[in-house]
């Protein structure tokens, strides 16, 4: 890999950052003004009625409606959507979650669940915000267990109407984002029942309060309390005693009731169409995975701009001062975690553009195609946010005192996304989703999700791994065949050996972990729940080293479709630098496993040092990139540190 030669102009890498929905990012950054920018030391009221307020000012011709039909108020522009959850992100978090709750779950489970008499009666209301709701699926007793949820709601053929029931406080559903305040309606998730008989989750259509902003009779409404953050999102609680919903509310897409009470689905098995029924609402996954490599951009932009304007300490030649970037273990900080946020950028954009091509059409979803979406939405959701969790932290280390302040909005970023590691699903439950895809491909036989299955598993059913390419795989698979077989023969910035290297580690685990499992299967066959959790910690294994492939294969192709030779030659020493400061992060598998010899492993901490020196020029470039306005920054620090500089270059000027 050749060094880069001068500089590169933040532009040219903007617009491969930006991609196919540049039009929406343009138009978040014309549109979003001061307004909607958070505000420092606001009372959790003031916060609510803040956001409630601006959230039916926002521009709806490319925000989060735009996945509804165009006769509903949208353009079916599902990707577009999702760009539009990131666009907010990096203004107001709270607002991105208000915003969701309201497009994205409420309105996309009434698209997704509902019919056609549902989306003519309130769609329009949806995406105009002239109807608030919530998307009440969490309960207190059952958080990822979603399959196992306690509130039923049973259909009565002489009334024809279904009784929706909270049997116990453990059934209450909990969380519930617009439930506290602004919620007038929600989609709510039960057993349902008739005849008798359970056939699972569904979701109905529920009004929870009436014009003059009451709870029905039988509705029970609770403030979910005061938060770690998201201030301006009314989370709430709600329970139900027996009230009566109307048949036609249920939204009947996988099931049907008829008057008399008979059930009918197009899919047969109750497992599989529970799946099917979660797996349409993969778009808040996607959504929120992408909102937090778009708060950690915000973060990295603010350290990395007071890095370069923050000086310490005097060199022993010169009388200046040395800023921040200029030292290695400011560097080590910031510019793995900035290669680590280009990656992840570049697996986000797949994925979106997966996710618009499976839901962005009118025909039947391929359902192959549906569960490697789930899957990949599941690991990458978990990488995004945990790494923006421990990105954000760094960057208020990165920033000292300054970054403890409010004003400087680093303790907001992380106060608001540390929720986002549980939120749509816990981080590791979404790691055994991934983990359980790659080791049977029959997730429907495993039931609830955080479990990790039933006694009708049988450990044969684990198969032998096939790797799945989604990006440029012609190219990948070139590169990793033309390696040498002698690792000592092969420069460890060649991107043909860090692929080969991600996608060993991956097979080793994977292939470890199907021997345990049918050896605890010899072992304990009558006992499914140790057979498993015998492996848990090997499983999780397996699946972060599957997000790191893929995420690793997407930046290639990402920096493959760059056309600007010199933003190409840039993304691939952040290439380098993502790939080794994953493999040195992890060298005591490599070296347990003899994957390569003790000499190298130092080598490749020498060539990450040498990156980090090669690409320390090119930091403020690397940010600039991300096109975040100054204005959403909305970091005092950055403004008065630049003021002083200013004043004392002049002083020095003058005086010198």
């Amino acid at each position: 890999m050749s060094n880069v030669s001068g500089p590169v102009d933040p532009a040219r890498l903007q617009d491969v950052l930006d991609g196919p929905w540049a039009r929406v990012r343009y138009g978040h950054r014309a549109k979003l003004d001061a307004r909607f920018l958070p505000v420092y030391g606001e009372s959790g009221d003031e916060a609510r009625e803040r956001v409630t307020r601006l959230l039916t000012q926002l521009p709806t011709e490319f925000g989060m409606p735009s996945a509804y039909p165009p006769e509903y108020g949208g353009r079916s522009d599902v990707g577009g959507s999702i760009v539009a959850t990131e666009m907010l992100a990096q203004v107001d978090l709270s607002l991105m979650v208000k915003a969701g709750v309201q497009w994205g779950l409420f309105g996309g489970a009434v698209l997704a669940l509902g019919t056609r008499r549902h989306h003519d009666a309130h769609l329009r209301d949806i995406a105009s915000g002239a109807l608030l709701g919530c998307f009440a699926m969490t309960e207190t007793g059952h958080g990822s267990d979603v399959q196992q949820l306690r509130t039923t709601c049973t259909y009565d053929p002489r009334t024809q109407t279904f009784d929706l029931h909270t049997p116990h406080e453990a059934a209450r559903k909990d969380y519930i984002g617009n439930a506290a305040r602004d919620g007038r309606m929600a989609v709510v998730f039960a057993q349902l029942i008739t005849g008798g008989r359970r056939h699972g989750v569904h979701a109905w259509l529920v009004p929870i309060r009436n014009a003059q902003g009451d709870p029905p009779p039988g509705v029970t409404i609770g403030d979910a309390g005061p938060k770690g953050g998201l201030l301006g999102v009314d989370n709430g609680r709600l329970s139900f005693d027996h009230v009566r919903v109307p048949r036609d509310m249920l939204l009947d897409r996988y099931g049907q009731v008829t008057e008399d009470g008979t059930y009918s689905s197009p899919i047969e098995s109750d497992s599989r169409r529970f799946f099917t029924m979660l797996g349409t609402l993969v778009r808040g996954r996607v959504s929120v995975g992408g909102a937090a490599s778009a708060a950690t951009k915000s973060a990295l932009t603010i350290a990395v701009r007071y890095g370069d304007i923050r000086r310490q300490f005097g060199t022993p030649d010169a009388d200046r001062e040395v800023p921040l970037n200029d030292y290695l273990a400011h560097q080590r900080k910031l510019l793995p975690a900035l290669a680590t946020t280009y990656a992840l950028h570049f697996a986000q954009a797949e994925l979106v553009a997966a996710l618009d091509e499976v839901h962005g059409g009118d025909g039947p979803l391929d359902e192959q195609r549906q569960r490697e979406l789930e899957s990949r939405a599941a690991g990458l959701k978990a990488a995004q946010t945990w790494h923006a969790t421990r990105t954000i932290q760094m960057c208020r280390e990165a920033c000292g005192g300054a970054g403890y302040l409010a004003e400087n909005r680093l303790p907001g970023l992380k106060a608001d996304t540390d929720v986002f590691t549980t939120f749509e699903g816990d981080n590791t439950v979404l790691l055994q989703l991934v983990a359980k895809g790659l080791l049977t491909g029959y997730r429907d036989e495993f039931g609830s999700l955080d479990g990790w299955g039933r006694a009708s598993f049988v450990a044969e059913q684990v198969r032998a791994m096939v790797l799945e390419r989604t990006a440029a795989r012609s190219l990948i698979e070139r590169l990793v065949a033309s390696v040498p077989g002698r690792d000592e023969e092969v420069a460890v910035t060649d991107r043909g050996w860090q692929l080969k290297i991600f996608e060993d580690r991956e097979k080793h685990l994977l292939d470890g972990a199907v021997r345990r499992l049918r050896n605890g299967a010899t072992v304990k066959k009558d006992q499914p729940f140790d057979i498993f959790n015998d492996v848990q910690d090997h499983v999780l294994k397996v699946a972060a080293a599957h997000v790191d492939r893929i995420t690793l294969e997407a930046f290639v192709a990402g920096i493959e479709n760059t056309a600007d030779p010199a933003a190409r030659a840039l993304l691939s020493r952040v290439c380098d630098l993502y790939a080794l400061s994953v493999i040195e992060a992890d060298k005591g598998w490599f070296l347990e496993h003899g994957r390569f010899t003790p000499a190298r492993s130092k080598a490749i901490t020498a060539v990450v040092n040498g990156l980090l020196k090669e690409l320390r020029p090119h930091l403020r470039t690397l940010v600039d990139a991300f096109a975040i306005p100054d204005s959403w920054l909305n970091c005092a620090v950055l403004r008065e540190e630049a003021g002083r500089q200013e004043t004392m270059a002049a002083h020095d000027a003058a005086t010198s």
